[in-house]
């Protein structure tokens, strides 16, 4: 099966497939990169798309966000490997270590829910936080698959954030329905 444009998104609570517009592909990763990772390559296998949207939550970092936002870089928070590689950096890995797409904010994924201040995350200018980005990323580059991403922002990355999530999870859904009409 082939489709034009293929979703990922982490969780049904983000984004509902029934409200999605006919044609349009969905898959549902679960949370964390290496379930993002397993779930983009069978989608890939799957559907043959050929651009990938990632839809999903974040917290912020930039105390000045809010609502939907276009990702334009990405880069792994939680790789930490001093001394072998800064953090940030894979060591001896000949993959890139960070994304580009068409938005203007960088994303900081991990497999970890941020509820305290980082200020490795701060110092380099890091907008917003998620949990699978870098993953859908990677594999869309290994693929040659164009992508990008719309996070909205339900949390302020801090010690009431897993509440917050939970509160606006479904939140964003109409905004990137409506920024997924203007680019279909």
């Amino acid at each position: 099966m082939k489709t034009e444009l293929l979703i990922i998104t982490a969780l049904e609570s983000e984004l509902k497939r029934d409200a999605l517009p006919s044609g349009v592909e969905i898959v549902y990763s679960g949370v964390g990169k290496i379930n993002a990772v397993i779930t983009s390559i069978r989608a890939i296998n799957q559907y043959s798309p050929k651009r990938i949207i990632n839809f999903g939550t974040a917290g912020k970092i930039n105390p000045q966000l809010h609502g939907l936002l276009e990702i334009g870089k990405v880069i792994q928070r939680d790789m930490q490997t001093e001394p072998l590689a800064p953090r940030g950096t894979t060591p001896y890995c000949p993959r890139p270590q960070e994304y580009l797409s068409t938005g203007k904010f960088l994303c900081g994924s991990g497999d970890s829910f941020v509820t305290a201040h980082d200020p490795w995350l701060h110092s380099l200018g890091v907008d917003v936080v998620d949990m699978e980005l870098f993953a859908i990323a990677a594999v869309a580059h290994d693929h040659q698959i164009p992508w990008q991403s719309f996070k909205y922002i339900t949390d302020d990355a801090n010690e009431n954030s897993g509440e917050d999530w939970q509160a606006k999870v479904h939140h964003g859904q109409d905004l990137f329905l409506e920024r997924l009409t203007q680019i279909l």
